[in-house]
């Protein structure tokens, strides 16, 4: 195949956005009564795009990086922004994971949003959605980034609220947009820094991001504050990765983020929002590369993250929320295997040249697992939407023997928690094994990255199998079932068009991991790294057998939550009884909610920023205003003294200032 032509590379996200125009301007106001055409425009906008994006992937496979010259965007002053693609096999792998996982969860959309009001206005937002997603992965400069970057947000902010009559997924919505803002400041901070702090017309003064990888060693060079430019520049780029990857401790937004539709979930939490931080991070990684101190910061935050969210999944009882922690505790993997493997290549014993291609080679590892969760993902969420459909809700405390009623359901869904617990043969076991193995690799203090990771992968299988038995064994311990109160009665399998999608996205969570298992994958990304994958029939003996101990302890993960929600030896009521403390500090989320709403927002902002604001407002720039009109009232009362109405004061002040003018012009005037 020919390489690809650079109008079908801009049609890629172009087609979402005019279908999202299209769904808005025209079906909306005049075929309102005909909803359903918005879904056949959004799945046929998307389909297109996954076609491009497969012809995309298959010309960089072929050919390398496209390079296309950008066109002209904004000037200001001396200044010129440009507007860009860029194609390289990071953009190739987003782009095909971006409209793949868009792609299903649209088809499925159509029986999962059936009936609903706002029919077109969901299919209208779920495409520019994905075109801004889209967007943001192609661009090839950083103000271009930002752009779609913040469509990004405004799109989960409609999204989580689309339900906005219920005050839940209201308040939800705007908790995600604050605080996911929060760590925009410092992505924004960053672009500033870059144009500030540098010299116009060095190397260094671009926003470019092919320029900036060039440029990486010099802004090393460059300080600020003490500070390493790069590294005050990553690690702004790394706080806007954190907020929108949800990571500690900006994580409080998503697990309140289901308040939106099933599907609204499963493509924020697969391959578009939460990735997005992700993807932020594996396309600076040549920047990063060159700071110890960023690249330390993202594995321990990663690291922290994991762990930190995983604990919380144990005890929660919302099958989308343990599945939204579960989605944290993965990105904080990605996070940790981007670090991870930047300090083994770059700042280890054995460490390498920091090289742009062997630096995109080495962002492979997070990536690799960001592809396979992403196929999971969004089939766990699917199936879990699938198991709503059928009860009425997402407690797992009101579920219970479904895979008698459920089979392809619960088909689907074991194969997407088999995958996700990074169990052997499924996809997710060759990537987290990957990343774990590179923990291993870190030496002194930084070896407790590899001992958190470690428990994290027993956890992971834990709280995963435990929606498994909570959900699909047992009896059935809710009451009468209904279809968002459609009156559907009883329990039921979901239609084809729900089912077909899992069916795809069950089989990609059983497959997609053995691309790389003669080290594809991470070849086709750059240059190949020290710690790439092994063949499948030796990775078993490949680091020490470390494999093959994860493998054993996620086993342990899986017997432990067997043996508490089947065999109930202990069961879960006991184990909260006898651990009464650590049971409250889960549930309650360790207090996160409460700190940021009772210190942060009403002691820093409402009794101390706010509070300075209002005095300042009402002493100042009000006393100020009120002054200016109580003075022009006084000075007004003044001359109104001086119009008196009678002819002889007004003559008698004419001849006044007539001599006085004329004094002046004989005095000063030569």
């Amino acid at each position: 195949m020919s390489d690809i032509p650079e109008a079908a590379v801009w049609l890629i996200f172009l087609l979402p956005l005019f279908s999202f125009v299209i769904i808005s301007f025209i079906i909306r106001p005049f075929f309102n009564d005909r909803p359903r055409l918005a879904g056949y425009v959004t799945i046929a906008s998307i389909a297109v795009s996954f076609v491009f994006a497969l012809w995309a992937l298959n010309s960089v496979r072929v050919q390398g990086e496209l390079v296309f010259d950008p066109v002209e965007w904004v000037v200001i002053g001396n200044h010129t922004i440009k507007l860009g693609v860029m194609l390289d096999p990071l953009t190739a792998v987003m782009v095909v994971v971006v409209t793949l996982c868009s792609l299903m969860v649209q088809i499925y959309s159509q029986g999962y949003m059936h009936g609903d009001s706002g029919y077109c206005r969901y299919y209208a937002f779920m495409s520019l959605f994905t075109g801004s997603m889209l967007g943001l992965v192609l661009a090839d400069n950083l103000i271009q980034l930002f752009v779609f970057w913040e469509l990004v947000g405004l799109c989960s902010y409609l999204l989580i609220g689309f339900w906005f009559h219920k005050p839940s997924a209201a308040a939800a919505a705007k908790k995600a947009f604050i605080v996911t803002r929060i760590g925009d400041l410092g992505l924004l901070a960053a672009i500033l820094v870059l144009f500030f702090r540098t010299e116009p017309g060095t190397a260094a003064h671009t926003l470019n991001i092919s320029a900036l990888y060039e440029a990486a060693p010099e802004l090393a060079a460059m300080t600020s504050l003490g500070v390493s430019l790069m590294t005050l520049v990553a690690i702004g780029i790394f706080a806007g990765a954190v907020g929108k990857s949800a990571q500690f401790p900006l994580h409080v937004w998503l697990p309140d983020a289901m308040e939106g539709p099933t599907p609204v979930s499963a493509l924020i939490h697969s391959s578009t929002m939460v990735t997005a931080g992700v993807f932020l991070v594996a396309r600076c990684f040549p920047m990063f590369a060159h700071s110890e101190v960023a690249l330390t910061t993202v594995g321990a935050i990663g690291a922290f993250t994991a762990i930190f969210a995983a604990s919380m999944a144990l005890v929660a009882n919302d099958i989308k929320r343990v599945l939204a922690y579960c989605t944290v505790s993965q990105l904080g993997y990605m996070m940790l295997g981007l670090g991870a493997i930047g300090l083994v290549e770059f700042y280890g014993d054995h460490s390498e040249p920091v090289g742009i291609e062997l630096a995109k080679g080495a962002a492979a590892i997070g990536i690799f697992h960001l592809f396979n969760h992403a196929f999971c993902k969004a089939l766990l969420f699917l199936a879990s939407g699938s198991v709503n459909h059928a009860t009425g809700t997402f407690d797992m405390r009101e579920m219970g023997g479904l895979r008698k009623h459920m089979p392809w359901t619960y088909l689907v869904y074991l194969i997407g928690t088999i995958s996700m617990a990074g169990i052997w043969p499924l996809a997710c076991f060759w990537s987290k094994d990957e990343i774990v193995a590179e923990a291993m690799e870190l030496g002194g203090p930084r070896y407790i990255l590899f001992i958190l990771a470690m428990i994290t992968v027993f956890m992971t299988a834990f709280y995963m199998f435990r929606t498994v038995f909570m959900t699909f064994h047992g009896e059935y311990r809710g009451g009468t079932a209904s279809v968002h109160g459609h009156g559907h009665g009883g329990l039921h399998e979901s239609p084809a068009v729900m089912l077909v999608p899992m069916f795809v996205l069950a089989a990609l969570a059983i497959g997609s991991g053995w691309i790389n298992v003669n080290g594809w994958f991470s070849s086709f990304f750059g240059e190949h790294v020290s710690h790439s994958w092994t063949h499948a029939f030796t990775l078993f003996t490949s680091h020490h057998g470390l494999p093959l101990i994860s493998l054993i302890v996620a086993l342990g993960g899986v017997a432990f939550a067997y043996m508490m929600y089947i065999r109930r030896q202990p069961s879960g009521e006991e184990v909260g009884r006898l651990l009464p403390t650590p049971y409250k500090v889960l549930s309650r989320k360790y207090w996160m909610d409460e700190l940021y709403e009772r210190v942060f927002v009403v002691r820093v902002l409402v009794d101390g920023v706010f509070w300075v604001l209002q005095w300042v407002d009402s002493n100042i720039v009000d006393g100020l205003v009120n002054g200016i009109a109580e003075g022009t009232i006084g000075s007004a009362g003044v001359i109104r003294q001086a119009q008196t109405g009678r002819l002889q004061a007004y003559g008698l002040v004419m001849f006044v200032g007539i001599l006085v003018i004329a004094a002046f012009t004989y005095l000063f005037v030569k």
